[in-house]
């Protein structure tokens, strides 16, 4: 397995990294909370477009994506547009989604300015819209993390396998799964998925998880288990699960001591 490198961090390389997200939806409040994350443990930041009051103008995104990556300086940008159908959502929400090709247009765009560092990309929002962001990612030196959310429940562990090698098939730098459990065994079934997947077929970095209360230890043993990214909160979590991204450290920092 290769590690991914993006600034200064190398994804797929010792302790597991920090991703906190920022889910703030004006510019002045994004660049605010960016402007405190170099007192806090953060590896990668995302910023969730799809929350932002023009996330669906590429022009606005661009602009504040600038800003932001001042803002941020050696601190690797991660861009990301959560679909309703992925992101848990209101039906209104979903019957206004943007078209797969309008997901996509909108993402090469971003990629293209090179105010990006990652970008994330819905496997399954269309093969079509897929390539195109890849394309646009790679023709510009940004990392893809491509991302399935599964918000009804945990899949079988033969499909969360499937789901990452189709995601590695793609060309993604990373493949990223997110699963809801409805029991404890769930967070085991994602777990021997992921470990499987790290062990026989991985050649890139992955990032697993279990969403809610129920599924919070698999945030937290990602470098014993073969995750190589978590996700912590510090303004505002932005799914079901996160944790106190000071809290979150403590714990990685003992389990990487302890390995």
């Amino acid at each position: 397995m290769i590690p991914v490198v993006v600034k200064n961090c190398k994804i797929g390389e010792g302790k597991t990294k920090i991703i906190v997200p920022i889910v703030a939806a004006t510019e002045e409040a994004i660049l605010a909370e960016a402007a405190t994350f170099h007192t806090i443990p953060v590896d990668v930041v995302e910023w969730r477009i799809d929350l932002y009051e023009g996330g669906r103008d590429a022009a606005k995104v661009i602009e504040t994506a600038g800003k932001l990556q001042e803002v941020l300086d050696d601190i690797p940008l991660l861009v990301t547009y959560r679909s309703a159908m992925e992101g848990g959502k209101s039906q209104e929400e979903i019957d206004n989604e943007l078209t797969p090709a309008a997901y996509g247009d909108l993402l090469a765009e971003v990629c293209a300015s090179g105010k990006a560092d990652l970008v994330d990309v819905e496997i399954f929002i269309g093969d079509e819209a897929v390539e195109k962001v890849i394309a646009a990612a790679h023709a510009n030196g940004v990392k893809v993390i491509a991302s399935n959310h599964d918000w009804k429940g945990t899949p079988t562990q033969s499909d969360i396998v499937y789901r990452l090698r189709k995601m590695q098939d793609a060309g993604a730098d990373i493949p990223k799964i997110a699963v809801t459990p409805t029991c404890k065994k769930d967070v085991i079934t994602l777990l021997a998925a992921t470990e499987e997947m790290s062990t026989n077929f991985a050649t890139c970095p992955l990032i697993t998880m279990s969403m809610r209360g129920t599924g919070v230890i698999t945030r937290l043993v990602g470098e014993s288990m073969g995750s190589a990214m978590t996700f912590g909160a510090a303004a505002k979590a932005s799914a079901p699960g996160q944790i106190d991204v000071n809290a979150l450290n403590v714990v990685l920092n003992t389990i990487h001591n302890a390995l």
